[in-house]
């Protein structure tokens, strides 16, 4: 007879079709079951090893033949994949509490795949045991295999929370699972509370069991809000340390694969996407993970280990999606919800368990009856058995003579005959003794939801004290991403310039006070034809904006700026910032911001050209720089001041003359303009410094020749710009030109530095103040050929209080 050909519309096919499919594989496939935290292929292996009896004490089998076994009577897939599932479960670096204890290759962390399942050999951990306790009790649902030729599992009984424990991921059709592993210490304890108070919130759960804790251990960064609605963004980092120029890795993020991370760290050294490394090396053995990476000499750790984490997997993100099998539904539940269905399936399993030995005990204690009854009257049992034909009367006999059941008769029938001696008899009463304890024991526990829940209570304990262990993962209270500012130390610093561009930074208390007329102490040590040019103090979070002679302006973080010993010459400012063929800078100004509109940039020329622009003009950074002024020819910027707009300014000129002026007399400008005149030069003389001129400070001036004075500043009488301006300091031969100028309040300080980069820290107050036509008095004592370069101010403490106008 033919078959009755269905018509149907090709569209609603396939929809069923497809749903049948992703039905399939989300329940069949890629979900774990809540209440076990396994799939189905995790599940139908330990269901394999219990029946071929690889216990944790037992001898090991050849993996193929758990393999075989496993497809030939459960799980009707490829051979790999139940493989590559078994390897798993046995890599110490995959599970947080691995359920198989395996011997051989098993693959490793740096991606080496386990060798073939003909080598290998495996067997159940005690972990995976107690997931099978009291599978033979009836305590759990048993289903056809896929060709009903035997049965397996719908679920394992599962003393330990393993969903929590070891986690899971999985990507089913439409929908995926991905939750990470925890200590089993702290989920235990968790489920111990909600025991005790089921309202408990979920906040005071996550409180306890902390936060994921990974077999690779590394660092988790941040608060973790998935625990509250199933659905969350973990960071983790590696474990890292710091000796001398080196960073130390001992721990990756989970799931990382070390081989690969090293790779990508050279890459980006190659790519120059980051700096300062110059070597690396994988110094892993048996005792633990041990990555090596080489800085270049007086780099910033910090910040080289803030690019690691941003550009490569030394920081990743674990996506956490609490999804899994809720009475045969996908459902994703809060950190309580999974607990709650753990809880209720131990709840579940605990009653059948109870129940099965209590049928078992009452079983047992019938028997035990009769046999005693056959004891009391075993002068009659034995006359009626040697008189019946054969066992068929014995036990029809027994049951109508002394009241006896079936299974009684049965078990009389059967007896040995050492059972007739005294000791027999007496053990048979105790047996029935203790069956009447147990039988009541056990119908206290079904009669009282307490005492059940107190046996799941004291089971938790007890996998504590059997597996419990100190947590790997370390959890950390920080934002997730985290800038380089984020990782350095608020401190007040020096930094240094020479005139060949070496830069570096040092701490302010690497110079001690001393007074006028002082040695001073090496700053930094330049080669014979170098002299330091630029030398101020400032914050390791500011930015510095760098002037260059072309009159373009560089940006620079001064935490990049390396720090070096008070010996060292520091790094080249090429290495810092991109400057052009015959470029270099010649004035830095450090900015904590650049949304203040009052501030602005004043910048002079050697001509005498001065520009002022609004600070908000620099605050996009270029790598490759702006341009900052307009210059003329044979012009170059001397120097540039941060200040507000409306303050009155002194301009001082190599050959001792001033001009002092208001601000008001520059208006702003865009940063391609010239500016317009400042001061009216003599011929061969050339500006040397800007300050500004605060009423109650006085100027600082020194010479090359280590002499200088303090002027008042209310001595310079106020004219328009433009002007020859006055004398300012009286260049003798004795003195030589002038080299730098300062306004400083008494309770300042300041720094003064040689060619030969001798640095000297004087207060202000040390200082003479004389007129203005006068040649000061000796500042610092220079040996034979070393002569002053620059000054700085560091800016003092008055009342307590900084003094914010410096």
């Amino acid at each position: 007879m033919p078959e009755k050909i269905l018509i149907k519309p090709v569209e609603e096919e396939m929809k069923e079709a497809y749903i049948d499919y992703a039905m399939s594989v989300i329940m069949s496939r890629a979900l774990p079951d809540v209440r076990d935290g396994l799939k189905p292929v995790h599940r139908r292996i330990l269901y394999a090893m219990l029946k071929l009896k690889l216990f944790h004490n037992s001898s090991y089998k050849k993996s193929a033949r758990i393999v075989g076994d496993v497809l030939g009577k459960y799980h009707p897939h490829g051979d790999m994949a139940v493989y590559d599932a078994l390897a798993r479960m046995a890599q110490g670096f995959s599970l947080r509490y691995p359920l198989i204890n395996g011997q051989g290759n098993w693959g490793s962390i740096d991606g080496d795949p386990p060798a073939a399942q003909r080598y290998t050999e495996a067997r159940m951990s005690r972990v995976a045991e107690e997931l099978l306790e009291d599978i033979d009790k009836k305590t759990v649902k048993f289903i056809p295999n896929y060709d009903e030729s035997t049965k397996e599992p719908s679920v394992l009984p599962s003393r330990v929370p393993n969903l929590l424990v070891n986690g899971s991921s999985g990507i089913a059709v439409g929908m995926a699972t991905n939750i990470p592993p925890h200590n089993l210490n702290n989920v235990c304890d968790a489920t111990i509370k909600l025991i005790d108070n089921p309202d408990v919130e979920v906040n005071e759960l996550a409180s306890m069991i902390i936060g994921p804790d990974f077999p690779t251990g590394g660092v988790i960064c941040g608060m973790l809000q998935a625990y509250k609605t199933g659905r969350g963004r973990i960071v983790v980092r590696g474990k890292t340390a710091f000796e001398n120029d080196r960073i130390i890795i001992t721990e990756i993020p989970y799931a990382v694969n070390k081989t690969l991370l090293i790779e990508s760290i050279a890459d980006l050294v190659k790519e120059k996407r980051v700096e300062g490394i110059r070597d690396i090396r994988d110094e892993s053995d048996r005792k633990g993970m041990r990555i090596v990476i080489e800085l270049k000499k007086n780099e910033n750790q910090e910040i080289v280990l803030n690019q690691l984490f941003k550009h490569t997997q030394l920081q990743s993100s674990f996506n956490v999606n609490m999804l899994s099998i809720v009475e045969d539904v996908p459902r994703v539940l809060d950190l309580k919800g999974l607990l709650s269905e753990f809880i209720k399936h131990r709840f579940t399993v605990i009653t059948k368990r109870t129940k099965f030995d209590l049928r078992k005990a009452e079983d047992r204690l019938h028997i035990v009856e009769g046999l005693l009854v056959a004891q009391e009257n075993i002068d009659a049992v034995i006359k009626l058995i040697r008189a019946s034909p054969d066992p068929e009367t014995a036990q029809k006999g027994l049951i109508e003579k002394f009241k006896l059941s079936d299974v009684q008769s049965l078990a009389i029938l059967e007896m040995r005959l050492q059972r007739l001696t005294g000791l027999e008899r007496k053990k048979l009463t105790d047996e029935k003794t203790n069956l009447l304890d147990i039988i009541k024991k056990l119908k206290e526990i079904l009669e009282s939801k307490d005492k059940r829940y107190i046996i799941i209570k004291d089971e938790l304990q007890e996998l504590k004290l059997k597996y419990g262990d100190k947590r790997r993962t370390e959890i950390l209270d920080v934002e997730e991403e985290l800038d380089d500012e984020d990782l350095i130390p608020d401190e007040d610093m020096v930094v240094m310039c020479t005139k060949t561009g070496y830069m570096k930074k040092l701490s302010l208390e690497e110079y001690k006070q001393q007074r006028r007329g002082g040695v001073g102490v090496i700053g930094a040590e330049t080669k014979e034809e170098d002299i330091v040019e630029h030398i101020f103090t400032t914050n390791s979070h500011s930015t510095l904006l760098l002037f260059t002679n072309l009159g373009r302006v560089y940006w620079l973080k001064a935490y990049r700026v390396p720090t070096s010993s008070r010996y060292s010459k520091g790094k080249a400012l090429v290495n810092l910032i991109s400057l052009k063929d015959g470029e270099f800078v010649n004035a830095i100004l450090p900015s904590n911001g650049f949304d203040d509109e009052r501030l602005s940039v004043i910048m002079v020329t050697k001509n005498g050209q001065i520009k002022k622009t609004p600070l908000k003009s620099f605050a996009r950074p270029r790598r490759d720089g702006i341009r900052a002024i307009n210059l003329r020819d044979k012009d170059s910027l001397v120097t540039a001041r941060l200040t507000p707009n409306t303050l009155n300014f002194i301009l001082c000129s190599k050959n001792g003359m001033a001009v002092k002026f208001s601000g008001d007399n520059v208006r702003n400008m865009g940063r391609t303009a010239a500016g317009v005149r400042a001061i009216r030069l003599q011929k061969g003389d050339e500006v040397v410094g800007l300050e500004v001129a605060k009423a109650d400070a006085s100027l600082f001036t020194i010479t090359e020749n280590g002499f200088g004075k303090r002027t008042k500043v209310d001595a310079y009488r106020l004219i328009k710009r433009g002007g020859k301006g006055v004398r300012n300091i009286i260049t003798s031969p004795r003195n030589g030109s002038v080299v730098g100028v300062k306004t400083v309040m008494d309770h300042d300080e300041l720094l003064v530095t040689s060619a030969k980069g001798i640095v000297i820290r004087i207060p202000a107050s040390g200082v003479s103040v004389i007129g203005r036509s006068t040649q000061g008095v000796r500042i610092m004592k220079l040996k034979s050929g070393d002569r002053v370069m620059c000054v700085a101010r560091v800016i003092g403490q008055k009342n307590g209080m900084e003094d914010k106008n410096g």
